[in-house]
């Protein structure tokens, strides 16, 4: 070895320019320790204080000092032993200069297995396990035999590569070598199965060592964590403190953030209290879990109280303080949390500029303002992070502003699956759904797994764009990634088939699925309740109380919406009963849900009431009162209503307007009428919808001026639909116009060619002018094409027992007493000066007959057995499945009048609009709902085989049903009946039942 003679007294040392970060430097201004300046020393010692030197660099963090050292060493053209290359490979390597630590590496004689840990041991501080794996391997085959400190980090590279294969045959290597009793090993070895999540393989590693240490229990803990099992970290945390180690930050924050993870307070708060009371030094750290812990059980107030405890505020504290806030709606305080942390000078990282985007749509009102983060996020130079860029295109998307959403996603250099799911989140409208979908198929064709949330949004696109097939092949999907029992995608699967109508599909999705909270039965309940099966959605409400699932006020809502639409007063106050044990009456969707279903059940004195007693009314409470007005045909209270509406400062909406019109279309007021109609979009900028264009012909129909229908009908901006010739055909049957109607019928056999009210209606035009051949040929057309008429009958429910009834009917087991009341009354009826109209009796037959008729219909035997069965003064509530005849109204005036009882007659399904049916006088009030001209059912249900038998239980013995209103399946047996019983010979029944 040749050793230059050292003088260090003040040498300027060249210093090898590898990286442009040092220059040439004087020793004195190096705080170096010199050398010694005896010329007799050995090169040996030379070579050992260059050794020490190089080791105080590293100690000291000082890589300028390190370098200027080697510097000096090459410029004395001093040959470095083993030792001291293995201190220039450290040094380098513990500073991350790779590249210096492999060249001194590879520029060395010969190397031991310090030299190889050297540079392997960087690689691995480096995050670089596949380049320490590949050294490992070829030091091995060098004939060098790994050390404990080797082997550990080896098992270390395997760790960051997840290569639990590797790491297996360096646990057999250690276990040949004797390794497993060393501590350095024994925690690689619990620290690489945890990563790969052999969990079993790491416990049998911890449970076999001599003694564990705070990083072999960090280990393990850290591995439970990941894999989310939150009671085995719980379990070895007990275990933990029973044992004399130290805890260290680490194992806490695993502990801490299991806590956060299963938002379990109790546990968090136990871990709290007994930090406090070991005494343990809460650092930043630490405090900054417990604040992650509060702030996702939602404790926020408890969260920002650790957070003014924290000493010094550094960025991750900011981000989990400001994190809390955007996700509890505290949207103010996040973006004054994130204006004090600028004022520090901290810089937002990415999460903190996630979360405080994700809070902007509650602090601003429009797209403009919200523009002005995403560029502050562009001056800070994060805007390229994928984690701000899902949140820019979130927030875009939520203000409306598609384009730039999508500008902001085509920018991302990455796209994940939060990415797709942000931009479909844009795509649920009417207009864009379509759009959704395709984005949708884009996302499965770039193979980026989607997620529930990816299935809820393209779910909702499929549900706004009312297309059957579509969601179908989504549901394809949702099966084929086994996301079918989830309780987010199943709620929407459950939403779309029952939209469309499809409540099979959508109950075999509901009873398939593991877990169904209050939101899945609301969506259940809602769609049997809005596709007129009141009955199962009652019977799902009795369920998920069975289950011990809390209403919340939409799913009350739902279930009294199936009350309106079944007339089902009794389960109605049940529910009225319940939202007030629940405290829910201040609600203004129940309240409102409520006066609508007063409503729909005809007592409106109870819905007004309700309504008055609303501390706040909002459009949609006045709209309920408006359109319940509207619908038992009180016109006049109807514009008062909305007079009122408008001096409460209050908009109106397409709704308001069609109660409006609907009003004005019962009272007759024409002029009134067409003024509401120009003033929608004249005055309020509404464009009226085909329901409005309705109304405006029934309003110019009811009156007679069909000249000015056929004219207004010619001025649509829309094409006409079956809404509008069934209106038009409606008022055609009103004022006896052959032509006309003729005309509309076509236009609706066009449209609908099962329509039975379509058959029905020119039937009876032709009937009331009458054309009995043409009614012939009606009648026999809607044979040749398998269209039925609605068999009418009507019910009533006595003592929890529904009684039904046909035209005629004598088979009821009180059929006797039934006629002899209805007898009774006709004599009464004729004492007080009521005649049949007969001109309501569309029958070829003479007007003897036609009083007969009219005399038993279904709704007055109802009435009869009423009268008998109950006492004054409770109200008699009829049932029916069609509007009530017009005779039968005027005669139940009277029978109201004559017993002094309040009588309801009720069609089941109620529409839109219905005709006044109330008396003149408050002691003689008739409340009935109909439907009016040209809105009806427009399809009934093919009638159930084999079932007569046990519907004449329920009907005529009196075996009371589960719930008493009348379901679809119910309706389809009712419709079975009726047929069968107008095959029998009534009339001769009627005659020998007389005669006994």
């Amino acid at each position: 070895m040749q050793v230059a003679q050292l003088s260090i007294a003040s040498v300027a040392l060249p210093v090898v320019e590898t990286d442009g970060l040092t220059s040439t430097l004087e020793i004195e201004n190096m705080n170096l320790r010199p050398l010694p300046t005896s010329s007799f020393r050995s090169g040996k010692k030379i070579l050992m204080d260059y050794s020490t030197m190089v080791l105080n660099c590293t100690k000291k963090l000082s890589i300028r000092e390190g370098k200027s050292v080697h510097g000096n060493l090459i410029r004395n053209h001093v040959e470095p032993d083993m030792h001291l290359y293995n201190c220039l490979i450290g040094m380098y390597a513990k500073f991350g200069l790779m590249p210096h630590a492999r060249e001194m590496f590879d520029s060395m004689p010969r190397r031991d297995v310090v030299s190889w840990n050297s540079l392997f041991s960087g690689y691995v501080a480096e995050c670089r396990g596949d380049e320490a794996i590949a050294l490992f391997c070829n030091m091995v085959e060098s004939g060098i035999q790994p050390n404990e400190f080797a082997l550990a980090t080896g098992l270390k590279a395997c760790a960051l590569c997840f290569e639990a294969g590797m790491g297996e045959l360096l646990h057999a290597h250690a276990l040949k070598r004797g390794f497993l009793a060393d501590m350095v090993v024994g925690c690689a070895l619990v620290d690489l199965y945890s990563k790969c999540g052999e969990m079993k393989h790491a416990e049998s590693v911890f449970w076999r060592m001599s003694h564990h240490n705070s990083i072999s229990w960090n280990a393990l803990l850290s591995g439970y964590a990941q894999l989310g099992n939150a009671e085995r970290v719980l379990d070895l945390f007990q275990q933990l403190t029973e044992e004399e180690i130290k805890w260290s930050k680490f194992i806490l924050s695993s502990v801490l953030k299991v806590c956060a993870c299963m938002r379990n307070i109790r546990e968090g708060k136990s871990i709290h209290a007994l930090l406090i009371k070991t005494g343990i030094n809460l650092d930043g750290f630490l405090q900054s879990c417990l604040l992650d812990v509060y702030a996702k059980c939602g404790l926020v107030e408890d969260a920002h109280k650790i957070f003014a405890r924290i000493p010094v505020h550094d960025v991750v504290s900011w981000s989990a303080m400001i994190t809390c806030f955007a996700q509890h709606g505290y949207g103010h305080e996040a973006f004054q949390s994130f204006c004090d942390m600028r004022k520090t000078n901290i810089m937002p990282n990415q999460f903190t500029l996630a979360s405080i985007i994700s809070s902007i749509t509650d602090i601003v009102d429009d797209k403009i303002q919200a523009a002005s983060i995403h560029g502050y996020v562009i001056k800070v130079g994060l805007d390229l992070e994928n984690i701000v860029g899902n949140a820019l295109v979130q927030m875009y998307m939520k203000f409306d502003a598609v384009q730039e959403g999508c500008r902001v996603f085509d920018l991302m250099v990455c796209h994940d699956t939060i990415s797709w799911n942000a931009l479909l989140s844009g795509f649920q409208s009417s207009n864009s759904c379509l759009e959704g979908l395709n984005i949708f198929i884009k996302m499965l064709l770039e193979d980026i797994k989607p997620n529930k949330y990816s299935f809820v949004s393209v779910l909702r696109s499929c549900t706004n764009l009312l297309g059957a097939k579509h969601g179908e092949q989504v549901h394809t999907q949702v099966i084929k990634h086994g996301l079918e029992e989830d309780c987010f995608v199943g709620t929407a699967l459950i939403d779309l088939y029952a939209k469309y109508g499809f409540l099979v599909k959508a109950r075999q999705v509901f009873d398939r699925m593991l877990e169904r909270d209050v939101f899945t039965w609301t969506v259940i309940i809602t769609g049997y309740a809005h596709n007129d099966e009141g009955e199962q959605a009652l019977r799902c409400f009795q369920l998920m109380q069975r289950e011990g699932i809390n209403a919340n006020q939409y799913t009350l809502a739902s279930c009294l919406n199936a009350c309106s639409s079944n007339s089902a007063l009794g389960n109605g106050h049940q529910f009225h009963s319940w939202i007030i044990k629940s405290g829910l009456l201040s609600d203004i969707y129940v309240s409102s849900s409520l006066v609508d279903m007063y409503s729909k059940c005809g007592c409106m004195e109870e819905a007004e009431t309700l309504f008055h007693d609303l501390d706040a009314k909002d459009v949609v409470a006045w709209n309920t009162l408006i359109c319940s007005y509207s619908q038992h045909g009180l016109g006049k209270k109807a514009l008062g209503a909305f007079k009122d509406m408008l001096e409460e400062g209050l908009r109106p909406d397409e709704v308001t307007f069609l109660g409006i019109l609907s009003a004005c279309n019962h009272v007759g007021l024409i002029k009134e009428g067409k003024r509401y109609f120009e003033s929608m979009n004249q005055v309020y900028g509404i464009n009226p919808t085909m329901e409005h264009l309705a109304c405006m012909v029934g309003i110019l129909g009811r009156a007679g001026n069909l000249d000015e229908v056929k004219s207004f009908i010619e001025r649509m901006s829309l094409t006409p639909d079956a809404l509008i010739w069934e209106a038009v055909l409606g008022a055609c049957r009103m004022h006896g116009n052959v032509e006309l109607g003729e005309e509309a019928a076509e236009k609706l056999f066009e449209i609908d060619p099962l329509r039975d009210s379509t058959y029905i209606l020119l039937s009876n035009i032709y009937a009331a002018a009458g054309k009995w051949s043409d009614v012939v040929k009606v009648r026999q057309m809607m044979s040749d094409r398998g269209v039925k008429k609605e068999p009418g009958c009507s019910w009533i429910e006595i003592d929890g027992r529904v009684h039904i009834f046909v035209p005629h009917d004598a088979s009821h087991v009180h059929a006797k007493e039934i006629y002899a009341k209805l007898d009774e009354l006709n004599k009464e009826l004729s004492l007080a000066g009521y005649v049949p109209d007969t001109k309501l009796a569309l029958h070829n037959v003479n007007d003897d007959e036609k009083k007969e008729s009219l005399l038993y219909h279904s709704e007055r035997l109802a009435l009869a057995y009423g009268l008998i069965c109950t006492n004054s003064p409770k109200i008699i509530r009829i049932f029916k499945n069609l509007r009530i005849c017009g005779d039968c109204h005027n005669a139940m005036k009277f029978i109201s009048s004559i017993t002094k009882r309040e009588i309801d007659c009720s069609k089941l399904i109620l529409r839109a609009i219905s005709k006044n049916l109330h008396g003149t006088s408050q002691k003689q009030k008739l409340s009935s709902k109909q439907v009016c001209l040209g809105i009806k059912r427009s399809a009934e249900p093919k009638a159930l085989t084999g079932a007569s038998d046990a519907l004449m239980q329920v009907a005529f013995i009196g075996i009371k049903p589960v719930l008493y209103e009348v379901t679809l399946e119910m309706r389809c047996l009712i419709s079975e009946l009726v047929w069968l019983k107008r095959a029998m010979n009534f009339s001769s029944y009627k005659d020998q039942f007389q005669k006994d």
